[in-house]
């Protein structure tokens, strides 16, 4: 879809309307852009209604060239997707190791901070939630520090804000 309104008189060098009304355009973008499905119809046709015994009306390389650019784009695409799979697995994977841990979180609608024991995970179509003392939903972004239970030895490990240290004989961040 395209909507023009009436040209421009003239123009100064800048490319500002002088004496007349400015042109505005508006368009769909995506009413001229092909998803693969519509590409590979529009070659069939294209295969179709072509002369075989004429192959100098066009330009030889051009089929070779889209299908490269079309195959191309179906990698991109498949690599989007794989990346984004792949970064769910891994909060997933972060958020259920987080499971018999303390964490201190930020309540996000009271803004009050917050600690407890992780008990479980839930996964959401807006990526893993977890339990921490009975009350669910709240986000692994949430979450402030982590301390891990104490061992069988006596110490315990603890993260915060990316950093971590060891003070006699516990890690701390």
């Amino acid at each position: 879809m395209s909507v023009t309104t009436p040209p421009v008189i003239s123009t100064g060098t800048n490319g500002q309307a002088i004496g007349g009304t400015s042109g505005t355009s508006l368009a769909n973008p995506s009413a001229t852009a092909l998803n693969s499905n519509e590409f590979l119809q529009l070659m069939m046709v294209q295969l179709q209604n072509q002369d075989p015994t004429n192959p100098s009306t066009q330009d030889p390389t051009q089929f070779l060239t889209q299908l490269a650019q079309l195959t191309q784009v179906e990698q991109e695409t498949n690599t989007a997707q794989s990346t984004s799979q792949t970064a769910s697995e891994q909060a997933v994977a972060s958020a259920v190791a987080l499971i018999g841990d303390t964490v201190n979180y930020t309540d996000p609608s009271t803004g009050a901070k917050l600690s407890g024991s992780v008990q479980s995970v839930q996964i959401t179509s807006a990526g893993p939630t977890l339990t921490v003392n009975g009350i669910a939903g709240v986000t692994p972004a949430s979450v402030t520090a982590v301390t891990a239970p104490a061992t069988s030895t006596g110490t315990s490990t603890s993260t915060s804000s990316g950093t971590t240290g060891t003070t006699g004989g516990s890690t701390t961040a």
